[in-house]
């Protein structure tokens, strides 16, 4: 249900991490590494220099870097900058953009039944009303199969 292996993660994380390039924040001859608020600086950092908490071995993972070394950290800054480069298409993030979820509708019902229950103030409206219909369709299909009905939402 994570995304993993589809390149879900890396398209989030590319998004996230050329935010500053799609905002203007840096000069063309700026690296990425030079936006302070960026998670980015983490990824390249050395494991003793970076908060505990940073899973990077999954986002490496992504594109193929097998291992968290120095030389692992810099090719994927190379390929960050690389993909910079390429950043011009505005409509290639459109399907991050639409909403709060990037996949398929099967992958997006598997999150919002994972978050049921787990929901508080600071999530969005959008993801609350998807996530109480979710819910709904979820308890309307259990009680049709109950009672053997034919019809399925």
């Amino acid at each position: 249900m994570d995304g993993s292996g589809n390149g879900y993660l890396r398209t989030v994380g590319d998004y996230v991490h050329l935010n500053p390039v799609r905002a203007r924040l840096l000069q063309a001859e700026q690296r990425l590494l030079e936006y302070p608020w960026s998670s980015f600086g983490w990824y390249l950092a050395a494991p003793p220099h970076r908060p505990a908490w940073l899973r990077v071995d999954r986002l490496l993972g992504e594109p193929g870097i097998e291992r968290d070394t120095v030389a692992g950290r810099q090719e994927f800054e190379r390929r960050m900058e690389a993909r910079r480069a390429e950043e011009s298409d505005e409509e290639a993030w459109q399907g991050i953009r639409r909403g709060w979820c990037l996949g398929s509708g099967e992958f997006k019902t598997g999150l919002l039944e994972h978050l049921e229950g787990r929901l508080g103030e600071h999530h969005a409206g959008e993801l609350k009303r998807e996530s109480a219909e979710s819910k709904a369709e979820r308890i309307i299909r259990e009680e049709l199969k109950r009672l053997k009905w034919g019809r399925t939402i």
